[in-house]
């Protein structure tokens, strides 16, 4: 049966707490098993579970204490009940509210599972301080009840009038929706959902056919108006949902509103906005059986997977708009692939996965939730990535919050809700999506319930026991997801692919015999009638695995990455020689091992190969000296301190950051730059460099624009230069660096001034070179270039030679 069949015929009752009516409504052809009904006993997930409830959920809410976004909700309590608003400070940004609301859905999530009396009480008192900042009709948003006559500078005139660039009331507003559901469905209290239902139904009357037009700047309202449709049996919520995505069209690619919906073909624009985007499109889809729909969604997918995904599953590869990039151009020192977009990324890829049970969804989720996503949160639990590039000098390092917090708050709810991925259920099959050591009560057709047991050691060995047991005897489906990389696919669609055959093929038994069977889309069906206790063993071997990229890539050329099972590993400096991993070659055919290391980073199983340090002699030639390479799973670099990393390692001396023997005088200088640049030691790292679009270690001011900035070098004693070299940074075409409008070279006279260089030549600011000045010698301490940024634009500079 075809998807948009299954979607016809496709009519699901909806659980809901006992205090709500149940409806019967269309959704997903596959439903899956709830969270709560699938309980963690894994060696893997359990621990990270377990620190995102007690250490992350209690630090999330104590980071929204300290950061002012209690008190927002506070503050415009205070303002509808007369008193006088001056003086009170509006949030940092207008979707600080969201903060709060993705932490109670992540506690929710938590308190179904382990109840916690301390931290219901403290979430019952959050959603009575929301209440009361929430204005008669419904309206809800501090930014503005704060001070309605000078509101959030993000906010507009009116309600709503700029909502469609910055104002973020109905993105809001779905993180919100998706925090009622969570918190009624997990407590049974409907406080939360009340004051949901209030805003939501003020939407209905304001916007609409015959009403006002309106599509959300940023995405999410379209999944939470999906789920309190669900959970309300109010038909009008899906309905706005519906009209929201239909009203874009006629503005920019950065809000996916450059054309109408059905007219994209193409994964563009803020990731995050856009993953968002493509999942409420994929629930307005099955709850409204709208083909067209599927068949939109199912193109941008394809573009967004085969052209636009990371080897670890993170998605937006510019810094510019934290957007999605051209075709192929998948950098990966400035790759951004934010948290968030990979967390949006797994929600979209799992409702791919419902539409069309098809395994190649799960694959592409299990990469994200394995690598891209799991590095958003330390070890533990305290520190986060906003970005989550694929190499760095050793200069990023994970944070304990930010200004905009949107990633860490978002890790609380995801992690929380993990065990829902591990099943889905369709009339009489269960599919097996990921292996996790688990129980599970799976309820089936006609009020019969699987009861499912999985022992393993995964993601670390793919030797996997299921043991069924039927309330009462029954034929059912049981489809065991065979993960791509098990199957000699790297990845859907050929983005990626092994450098090698693996040799090793998968194999399962049932009740101490082998299974003889097909696959049918990427799942081995064991079809039967079940009894108590029937096993089944799984094997899916582990080797070590070579991964190379399509031609295309051009970031990526002459590079092999290293993947063993569904983890993605890395070379982190603080467990190889001279704490370097970028002056590292590792040739095509080089054997790695697997060690298991227990205690390291929690407990890994690490690898170890051969590789050469290559450096430069005087004369050009280079010097291979053989080396011993360590790899962990990329999801827990820097959880030791900063150090380089490199996820693609090259395969020849010219992928290499090769330095000289004899390092010249400048590559010694302290740097220090003016502003908050990233990455300020790059400027003299001694890289060599052939464009200025070149994705590797730079230095830059972004997001400062039209300023004047410096550079300064600083020697231990004087030295004498006569030349200097600017090669600068220029990101054109997915970022907002230029070339500056000019710069100069200044030394530090011995009275403490800065004195302009005497020279006879020009500065100059051209693109993919050079740009050199000769000027009389001189003899100082410290040297400085003085750059002035193009108005509107930043700067940023990828090599500085002083000679």
């Amino acid at each position: 049966m075809t998807t948009v069949a299954l979607l016809a015929a496709a009519w699901t009752l909806i659980p809901h707490s006992t205090e709500h009516t149940v409806v019967t409504m269309r959704d997903y052809p596959i439903q899956p098993v709830p969270f709560t009904a699938v309980k963690i006993d894994d060696a893997f997930w359990k621990p990270r579970i377990e620190t995102n409830r007690t250490v992350t959920i209690p630090y999330a809410f104590q980071q929204c204490e300290e950061h002012g976004r209690v008190k927002s909700f506070e503050y415009a309590a205070q303002q509808l009940q007369g008193q006088d608003p001056t003086g009170k400070p509006m949030p940092v940004y207008p979707f600080d509210d969201t903060d709060i609301y993705k932490t109670i859905e992540g506690a929710s999530y938590s308190l179904n599972v382990h109840p916690d009396k301390k931290l219901e009480d403290y979430v019952d008192l959050l959603i009575a301080k929301i209440g009361a900042a929430q204005e008669p009709d419904g309206y809800l948003y501090t930014a503005r009840t704060i001070n309605p006559k000078k509101p959030h500078e993000w906010s507009g005139a009116e309600r709503w009038v700029n909502e469609e660039e910055q104002s973020h009331e109905l993105y809001n507003l779905g993180h919100l929706y998706e925090a009622a559901v969570a918190h009624h469905q997990a407590t049974g209290k409907k406080t939360l959902l009340d004051i949901a239902v209030k805003t939501a139904d003020l939407l209905v009357k304001t916007f609409g056919p015959g009403k006002r037009k309106i599509w959300p700047g940023h995405e999410i309202i379209e999944t939470g108006l999906a789920k309190m449709y669900r959970e309300t049996g109010k038909r009008e919520y899906l309905e706005l949902a519906q009209f929201m995505i239909e009203c874009r069209g006629g503005k920019g690619e950065y809000w996916q509103a450059h054309k109408p919906v059905l007219e994209q073909d193409e994964a563009v624009g803020h990731a995050v906005r856009a993953a968002y985007l493509y999942a409420g499109v994929a629930d307005v889809a099955a709850l409204t059986g709208q083909p067209q729909y599927i068949e939109t969604i199912d193109k941008i997918w394809h573009n967004a997977v085969e052209k636009k995904l990371y080897i670890t599953g993170g998605i937006g590869a510019t810094g510019g708009g934290e957007a999605f990039g051209a075709n192929f151009d998948l950098p990966n020192q400035s790759a951004y692939a934010e948290t968030c977009a990979a967390i949006a990324n797994d929600y979209w890829n799992q409702r791919q996965f419902l539409l069309h049970g098809d395994a190649k969804y799960v694959d592409v989720f299990e990469r994200t939730l394995y690598n891209g996503m799991l590095s958003g949160v330390g070890l533990e639990g305290k520190s986060f990535f906003y970005a989550n590039p694929l190499a760095t000098s050793g200069h990023y390092k994970r944070s304990p919050w930010f200004a905009c917090s949107c990633c860490p708050t978002n890790v609380v709810r995801f992690i929380a809700s993990v065990p829902g991925y591990v099943y889905g259920v369709r009339e009489s099959d269960l599919f097996v999506n990921l292996y996790v050591g688990s129980t599970a009560e799976v309820k089936m057709p006609k009020g019969r319930t699987l009861r499912v047991k999985q022992e393993t050691q995964y993601p670390w060995d793919g030797k996997v026991t299921l043991t069924v047991d039927p309330s009462t005897k029954k034929k059912y489906a049981v489809r065991l997801r065979i993960p791509g990389w098990a199957r000699e696919e790297a990845s859907p669609g050929g983005l990626y692919s092994f450098a090698d055959k693996s040799g090793k093929t998968y194999s399962a038994k049932l009740n101490g015999k082998a299974i003889k069977g097909t696959l049918k889309d990427g799942y081995l069906v064991v079809d039967r009638v079940w009894s108590k206790g029937d096993k089944v063993e799984l094997d899916l071997p582990m080797p070590v695995r070579k991964v190379v990229a399509r031609d295309e890539v051009q970031a990526n050329r002459d590079r092999i990455a290293f993947q063993r099972g569904p983890i993605v590993y890395c070379a982190e400096g603080i467990d190889n020689p001279n704490r370097e991993v970028r002056d590292l070659v590792v040739a095509k055919g080089a054997e790695f091992k697997t060690v298991s290391e227990p205690d390291t980073l929690k407990g890994i199983v690490a690898l170890t190969g051969k590789a050469d340090r290559v450096l430069r002699n005087e004369d050009g030639s280079i010097d291979r000296t053989p080396v011993t390479l360590k790899l962990i799973p990329y999801c827990t670099w820097d959880n030791r301190g900063m150090s380089p990393m490199a996820v693609w390692l090259p395969t020849t001396p010219e992928g290499a950051h090769v330095l000289p023997k004899v390092r010249p005088v400048y590559s010694t200088a302290k740097v220090s730059v003016s502003g908050r640049p990233t990455r300020p030691d790059a400027v003299n790292d001694l890289k060599s460099v052939k464009r200025s679009r070149d994705e590797g270690d730079f230095m830059h001011w972004w997001p400062t624009k039209g300023t004047t900035e410096t550079v300064t070098y600083t020697f231990e004693k004087p030295q004498t230069f006569k030349s200097s070299g600017v090669f600068w940074f220029d990101d054109t075409g997915v970022g907002e660096c230029r070339v500056p409008a000019s710069w100069k070279l200044l030394y530090k006279a011995p009275d403490g001034s800065w004195q302009p260089v005497k020279t006879a030549s020009s500065y100059g600011v051209g693109l993919d070179t050079m740009n050199n000045v000769s000027f009389e010698p001189v003899t100082a301490t410290a040297f400085r270039i003085e750059v002035s940024l193009q108005k509107n634009w930043s700067a940023g500079i990828q090599q500085w030679v002083l000679e």
